[in-house]
Parts: structure tokens; C-alpha cells; sequence
């Protein structure tokens, strides 16, 4: 496979216009994102045309081209080392190209960037919490079994120190030390300030500070705090770079950017980074609410629009949120989530059976697995998107489950993959909550094959 990856960037660098043309890259769990200086040197059409390749698309100046599972990341370290070892460096950006982008989709942009590199350690905590959920649920050991004792050390880590995994990811997005953006993240989540995750009514301790009393809170499974602080610390740090010289940057500017940010960060953007997030807590648990299946039909039938924008990842935020926030406690918007990529996997079913071309055939029912397997770009990009009328049919069916879920009350108990894997954190909130999601799949998958099977699709000749 690595092989491969190495043949198909000999051939993608070119396409892309050379290394020097690659201004920033990442890769999430099917794409590869690229942004170019120049987008007019990318040939999009023979991109498409290299083996792997399931389809590219150019959304706000960023260019996803989509591999799929267990090849991206491999495509994504064989064009790292190619940059590297050639004698072509990227180019930094201007200021006119870092200003092309409109403020809100660079702020979503930067958030899902941020975000992307960490989607396996959640979703491993998540899977592993609802392994957990499900033996205690149907008790398939004794109460204070010494596994469980140790799965739920081992699916809690994550979202206890969650802060000091963004403040490292989110310094590099920023461009700033990896490693102080940790600490600052840990500063957050410090043992010496309340966890109230940990705690049923908690009573936090007060510090005085200029006459104030400063609660000592911590934010253990927040997202916001982190992030703000670490932005605050990335504009300090490159500040000082230009003020200290450079025989007393390494002793100067980590002790400045602690203490400042730390102050900072305990005293000003920890409330206000929480208060935000609960904010946006409180405005999704009123939609869901007070919505009802109406929430449900728009958040269902509409993600997979925002999927194929890319700033999915931006709900990550919210749905932690709701996680962390203990009048709520659950996850409500990965099940509706869920409906929405089952039924691209229902469309792509619809696809296999009605098509002609042997090659779509080919494609479908991987791509259809892989969806109700929680992972969607494939069906949406390789096929649904491009023949245009099943990815309506799937977002009719998105709606449809999104619907009954929410009419349900459907949650699951933590962050993860969606599909038949979020089973795992579903059956820990009950039996009723199980049932109804299984349901729900079925309702979603089987209304986005027959509104794809019903309105058609215009069918791809063979070549």
C-alpha cells in the first residue's frame, strides 16, 4: 500500500502544480485538504483520473481530494516526504491570501483543523465508554469489577485532560509552540481546580485576586477555553520572537507566555470561553427541545450538506458541551448525525440496484457499507454528490431518521463514530434508547433508497 501512496504522488505533485504551489496540508479519516497559492495550476480533471481517487472537490479555497480509509493517510505522508526531499519549499502566504476567505469559514476552518488530528482519540474514548456502558447495562461482570475500574480509567482520560490534547493541536494550527500550548491546556485542568465532572454538587474554592473573588474551576472536557488560550499565547509568542533577542528566547519567552496566559486564562477566558460553550449548549438543548421532530427533519436532512462543505468537524464543540454540561449530560446530535450518514448508505444501495455502469456497481456497496459503518465521504463523494439526485434521495431519508430520533429522545453517552458502531454508546442509556436508535437506521436507510429509487438518477455510460 505504501508503494501505491508513492505512485500516486509522483503523479498528484505535478497535478498540483508543485510542491511550491502546496501552501498547507492535513488529512482527516478520508480526505486529504489541500490549500494552494494558486488553484488555477491544479488540474482537477486528471486528479480524478489517478487510482485510489473516489473524487475532488474545491470548497472555500480549500481542495479535498478524496482516498478513503487506510490509504489518505498514507498518500498524506508519502507527499510530505516528497515536499521534503525535493528542492521545492512551500511558499508563505500573502497577506491578500491569507484575507481571501470570508471571517466565519475561516474560523470554521480553523476549528475543524484543529479538531481533525484528534477524531481517533475521541472516538476510541467513545467506543470505549460504551463498552463500559454495556456491561454494566446488561451486567456481564460483578459491580466493581477490576475491568471496568480500568475501562472507565481508560475511556475518561481523553476528556479529562481534553484541553491539553486541543491546546497542543490547536498550537500548531496557530503556527506556535506544540508543547506550551499543552501546558497552557494543562494549566485549564489542573488537579488543584475543581473537576465537576468528577463531582455531584460541586463547591468550588475562591481565590482573591485585586479584591475579586476568583472561583478555582476547572475545565476538564471543555473545548473553548483551551482554544481562545492557546490563540492568546500564539499571538504573545510570536510578539515576544520579534522583541527578545534570539540569545535569551528560549530562557525569556516560555516563562513570559506561562505566566501571562496562565493569569489570563484562569482569571478572564476560562469563564468566558465557558460561558460561550454554554451558550451554545443551552441554544441546541432549547432547538432540540422546544424543535421537536421539526429540529430533527432540518439537522437530519441538512448535514450532509455540511459534510460536503467539510466544517462538520465544528460540532465536535457543541456535542461536547452537551456532554460536559450536567443538566444535560448526554449526546443528543451524533444520533441525528447518524440517520443523516445511514441513509447515503441507503442511497448508495439504491444506486447498486438501478445502475448499469459495472464500475459504479463496484463502488456502491463498499462505499454503502462504509457509511452505515459511520464513515461517509465515500458514498457521498464517489458516488451520491456526483450523480446529484441520490445524495437528495439520502438527505430526504437523513430527515426522515433525524425525525423519529428526536422524537424519541435518541442520545448516546458520548463522542463517536455514528452508524452501526454507535450501537456501543447507545445500549448504556437503556434498552428503549437502543431500540428506538436501531429503528431510526432502519427508518433512515431504507427512506434514502427508495426517494433515490423513486426520483432516479441519470446513469453513467461505461467508458
Amino acid at each position: 500500500m505504501r508503494a501505491d501512496a508513492d505512485k500516486i504522488v509522483n503523479k498528484l505533485l505535478p497535478l498540483l502544480g508543485g510542491g511550491r504551489n502546496i501552501e498547507s496540508m492535513t488529512c482527516c479519516t478520508t480526505r486529504l485538504r489541500l490549500t494552494l497559492h494558486d488553484e488555477g495550476k491544479a488540474d482537477i480533471a486528471e486528479i480524478e483520473k489517478l487510482d485510489h481517487v473516489q473524487g475532488v472537490y474545491v470548497r472555500f479555497g480549500q481542495h479535498q481530494i478524496i482516498f478513503g480509509i487506510g490509504i489518505v493517510n498514507k498518500v498524506y505522508q508519502a507527499l510530505e516526504e516528497a515536499i521534503a526531499r525535493g528542492t521545492e519549499t512551500p511558499e508563505q502566504p500573502t497577506a491578500a491570501e491569507r484575507e481571501k476567505l470570508h471571517p466565519f469559514v475561516e474560523i470554521t476552518k480553523t476549528v475543524s483543523n484543529i479538531f481533525i488530528p484528534i477524531i481517533p482519540v475521541m472516538v476510541a474514548s467513545g467506543l470505549l465508554m460504551g463498552l463500559s456502558g454495556m456491561i454494566k447495562s446488561f451486567r456481564w461482570t460483578v459491580d466493581g469489577s477490576a475491568w471496568i475500574r480500568l475501562l472507565d480509567i481508560f475511556s475518561t482520560s481523553a476528556f479529562i485532560i481534553l484541553p491539553i490534547i486541543i491546546g497542543f493541536s490547536a498550537a500548531k494550527q496557530f503556527g506556535s509552540n506544540p508543547y506550551l500550548g499543552a501546558v497552557i491546556g494543562g494549566i485549564l485542568t489542573h488537579p488543584d481546580l475543581l473537576n465537576r465532572w468528577m463531582l455531584i454538587d460541586p463547591m468550588p474554592d475562591y481565590l482573591n485576586v485585586f479584591g475579586m473573588p476568583v472561583p478555582l474551576i476547572g475545565y476538564q472536557g471543555t473545548v473553548i477555553p483551551a482554544i481562545l488560550s492557546v490563540y492568546l499565547m500564539s499571538k504573545a509568542e510570536k510578539g515576544l520572537r520579534r522583541l527578545v533577542p534570539r540569545s535569551f528566547d528560549l530562557l525569556l519567552i516560555p516563562f513570559v507566555i506561562v505566566i501571562v496566559t496562565g493569569i489570563v486564562s484562569i482569571l478572564a477566558i476560562g469563564p468566558l470561553g465557558e460561558w460561550i460553550g454554554r451558550w451554545m449548549t443551552n441554544g441546541v438543548d432549547f432547538i432540540y427541545k422546544h424543535g421537536g421532530v421539526v429540529a430533527g427533519i432540518l439537522l437530519g436532512g441538512l448535514y450532509s450538506s455540511i459534510v460536503f462543505t467539510g466544517l462538520h468537524h465544528v460540532f465536535l464543540t457543541v456535542e461536547v458541551g452537551l456532554l460536559a454540561d450536567p443538566q444535560v449530560g448526554m449526546n443528543l446530535l451524533l444520533p441525528i448525525w447518524a440517520m443523516a450518514n445511514v441513509a447515503q448508505g441507503g442511497a448508495g444501495l439504491a444506486v447498486f440496484v438501478k445502475t448499469r455502469n459495472q464500475k459504479l456497481k463496484n463502488i456502491a456497496i463498499p462505499a454503502s457499507i462504509t457509511a452505515f459503518l459511520g464513515v461517509v465521504e465515500p458514498v457521498i463523494y464517489g458516488m451520491n454528490l456526483r450523480l446529484r439526485t441520490p445524495f437528495i434521495g439520502a438527505s430526504i431519508g437523513g430527515a426522515a431518521g433525524g425525525a423519529y430520533v428526536v422524537s424519541n429522545h435518541v442520545a448516546a453517552n458520548s463522542i463517536g463514530l455514528s452508524g452501526i458502531p454507535m450501537i456501543a454508546i447507545a445500549a448504556p442509556l437503556g434498552v428503549p434508547n437502543l431500540l428506538h436508535y436501531l429503528i431510526g437506521f432502519a427508518v433512515s436507510a431504507v427512506f434514502g433508497f427508495l426517494a433515490t429509487w423513486i426520483v432516479g438518477f441519470d446513469d453513467v455510460q461505461e467508458e
